[in-house]
């Protein structure tokens, strides 16, 4: 049976996918039917009717959002009956809303205002007893229910989206609004994506309300800073007065084909205004000169790290990245197994799967574009979700049909588990098989705590699923048998019809992985430090030796999670040096930074393509086209799998090192509007079990490290486990659980 419905639109032939609507092929065909309350990223919210058409032999007007066609059926979006009944919806929206807008933050980028204007309303023909609607104050969002026209759009993102499914809808007629759902105020994890999608002014940011008018802000198309997932975004500035500086007002994204997390949102003041001087840049030049290595952050382009490394080259210095280091290892042990440099996997692959495994990672705060792209998942293909992880996660209660709870430190035996599972009666070679055969199952379940029901579960709810996806987080990077899980991967992903999604810690680990000869981290002397601690500092945080711009005032590019190369623009200036000016002054010689994008040709993957020439946009259809993909680059395939080893214990209070909603390191703790929430948390068991209470301060204690929090009991967690943070500790390269020593602090 063919899936392609062939039709007419005002005469023009028409192709549609099964399943597609006449709103979708529509557009496809470039013919232009207006909407005020459709969102391509959503299921049709069907509430403003101004996507309205005819078709032929049908009596009335159809709604072309979710309406699909049939074969031979002629569609017209435009006649003079469509006009008025279009013309007259706008009346009514425009009912107490003023037709010369003032005040409101969404003139000059308005829909309302817009579709008023186009459809000729010149005048106020309906009106309504007006009602008093208090401004409601959500924290990082501000909600005006008079200016709310009840789209709906907000509850759908919210719900389909991103998965937080916090707002609602008060239907009352003409008091109708929107609400928290079942709470007295908005809790959410604050993405700010209501806002994005919010056709007027009722859905604003509380930090930019009132601050400037659409038309004065100039717009810089740029990639999200704070993770791996490469979200594009649009950084808004405005010069603040004749003597002042240009500042970032607020952050937009395309939000008909994207999503932005709050940190993305929200965190954008994250520049660095400590300037350097001349004298500081000759120290800089000799503490390289003279140094024993670098060590530096994720946190930097591609270019800056093309540059460390030709440092290292000329100057016979060692390069310290653990976290780089540990995904480069992992991803070598991958491509032994698989015979491939990259993950197959990408973050559409999971959006369009209808069977996801995440293991090994907090993914809705360590990666929200992960997260999002499994609400979308889950929502729209009602896919299988399994969540494998020592601690369950309430921000993902909506999305995960299956909880995997294993010990803390058993991810090597978990996976082997599940390759077992999924591997059963399939026709692998004989290094496989033999692996699979001396497998002691038995003892692998009793050690992790995942039971043989639980994996038949899984297989069985995976038994009609297609485009499935294995998605492995950070958690297992640092893990000590990190190299057989990621061979455990690369089988998984080899012998079946998942594919892999690798999940970096930070925002350029991959590229910096890919474009750095990284060495084992030595507590040595003479160390400089890039974005990171050292005997001498150069760092873009602020306080450093040296200062050097953040991403946010650079141009450049990164690695995504999606393992596409993503340029950065300039949004603010920077006054003083970068790590171009030091090279050159050690004899490498390029005029800018960005002149080294071309040269990243010469690793693998990566192609001749000068910074100017990426492109940066979402087509109208939401394809991506900003950057490039990298290049599949065939290995050879030299390894084969390690028998498990004996599973670790980790017993007493332990502490796993994850960050709360919208913090992910120094960077978003710069910021002044995310939320620091420093606190330990953990449950009242782990309370007893450290002999700790409520609010108490405590010293927590784990490996070489010791910080100082204050306790709170967080009634979502179960079990001897607590949260620690880290965004405001220096990095964090060990295996995320670590055994703790919890000491109250007696003032």
């Amino acid at each position: 049976m063919s899936k392609t419905i062939n039709f007419k639109i005002d005469g023009q032939l028409v192709e549609a996918q099964k399943g597609e609507t006449i709103l979708q092929a529509a557009r496809k065909a470039g013919i232009y039917i207006p909407t005020m309350c459709y969102i391509s990223k959503t299921s049709p919210c069907a509430s403003c009717r101004i996507c309205s058409v005819e078709v032929e032999g049908v009596d009335g007007f159809i709604l072309s959002c979710n309406t699909p066609p049939t074969e031979g059926i002629e569609v017209k979006t435009n006649s003079a009956e469509l006009e008025q009944e279009r013309t007259n919806i706008m009346k009514l929206y425009d009912v107490n809303h003023p037709l010369e807008c003032g005040v409101c933050d969404k003139s000059g980028e308005c829909d309302l205002q817009n579709m008023t204007l186009e459809f000729g309303v010149d005048a106020q023909n309906f009106s309504a007893r007006e009602q008093h609607k208090t401004v409601k104050d959500w924290g990082l969002i501000s909600y005006d229910p008079a200016l709310c026209i009840m789209c709906e759009k907000c509850t759908h993102v919210c719900n389909e989206s991103i998965g937080d499914d916090a707002i609602d809808v008060y239907f009352g007629g003409y008091s109708s609004t929107i609400i928290p759902k079942n709470a007295e105020k908005l809790d959410c994890t604050f993405c700010g994506e209501c806002i994005a999608v919010c056709p007027v002014g009722a859905l604003v940011s509380s930090e930019f309300k009132y601050s400037a008018n659409a038309w004065e802000l100039s717009r810089v198309p740029s990639t999200c800073a704070h993770c791996s997932a490469g979200c594009s975004l649009e950084y808004e500035v405005k010069h603040t007065g004749l003597n002042g500086n240009d500042a970032i007002h607020r952050v937009k994204n395309n939000f008909e084909f994207t999503s932005l997390c709050g940190a993305g949102r929200f965190g954008f003041d994250f520049n660095n205004e400590q300037k350097s001087d001349a004298a500081a840049f000759n120290k800089a030049v000799e503490a390289v000169k003279n140094a024993g290595a670098i060590r530096f952050s994720s946190m930097i382009t591609n270019e800056e790290a093309y540059i460390l490394q030709k440092l290292k080259e000329m100057l016979g210095l060692k390069l310290f990245n653990e976290d780089a280091k540990q995904y480069a290892d992992f991803m070598k042990s991958y491509s032994s197994v698989s015979g491939k440099l990259h993950h197959s996997g990408s973050l559409d692959a999971i959006k369009q799967a209808e069977a996801v495994i995440v293991l090994g990672s907090r993914i809705a705060t360590d990666n929200p574009g992960v997260r999002y792209a499994l609400t979308t998942a889950s929502r729209h293909n009602g896919a299988k979700i399994v969540y494998a992880h020592p601690i369950e996660d309430a921000l993902l209660q909506n999305t995960v049909t299956q909880f995997m709870k294993y010990e803390a430190g058993s991810e090597e035996g978990v996976l082997a588990l599940i390759a077992n599972e999924l591997l059963e009666n399939v026709d692998v070679d004989e290094d496989t098989k033999a692996f699979l055969d001396n497998l002691d199952l038995g003892n692998l379940s009793a050690e992790s705590n995942v039971g043989d029901d639980e994996l038949k579960f899984m297989k069985k709810s995976f038994a009609r699923a297609k485009n499935n996806v294995l998605v492995i987080g950070s958690d297992v990077l640092a893990h000590a048998r990190a190299e057989n899980i990621a061979k455990l991967a690369a089988t998984i992903e080899k012998y079946t019809d998942f594919s892999l999604v690798v999940v970096p810690s930070e925002v350029n680990t991959t590229g910096v992985s890919m474009i750095c000869d990284l060495d084992a981290d030595e507590n040595s002397a003479n160390v400089v430090g890039y974005n990171e601690k050292g005997d001498f500092v150069i760092s873009s945080l602020g306080s450093a030796d040296l200062a050097v711009p953040a991403l946010n005032q650079q141009e450049g590019t990164v690695v995504s999670i999606d393992n596409r190369v993503l340029p950065l623009n300039v949004a603010l200036g920077f006054d003083g040096y970068t790590l171009n000016d030091i090279a050159n002054a050690l004899g490498l010689e390029a005029k800018n930074t960005i002149d080294y994008t071309k040269e990243l040709s010469n690793i693998a993957g990566f192609k001749a393509v000068e910074f100017d020439n990426l492109e940066n946009f979402l087509s109208p259809l939401g394809e991506d086209v900003r950057g490039y993909l990298l290049d599949e680059v065939e290995v050879e395939t030299t390894a084969k799998l390690e028998d498990v080893e004996e599973l670790p214990e980790y017993n007493g209070t332990i502490i796993y090192n994850a960050n709360p909603v919208l913090q992910f390191n120094n960077y978003t703790n710069k910021t002044t509007q995310l939320p620091k929430d420093d606190a330990l948390r953990g449950s009242q068991q782990f309370a007893t079990a450290a002999k700790i209470s409520d609010g108490d301060k405590v010293t927590i204690t784990f490996g070489s490290q010791s910080v100082t929090r204050t306790f709170k009991l967080d009634d979502e967690l179960k079990g001897t486990i607590a949260l620690n943070p880290v965004f405001d500790m220096e990095s964090m390269s060990a295996y995320r659980f670590a055994k703790s020593k919890i000491e109250r602090v007696v003032s």
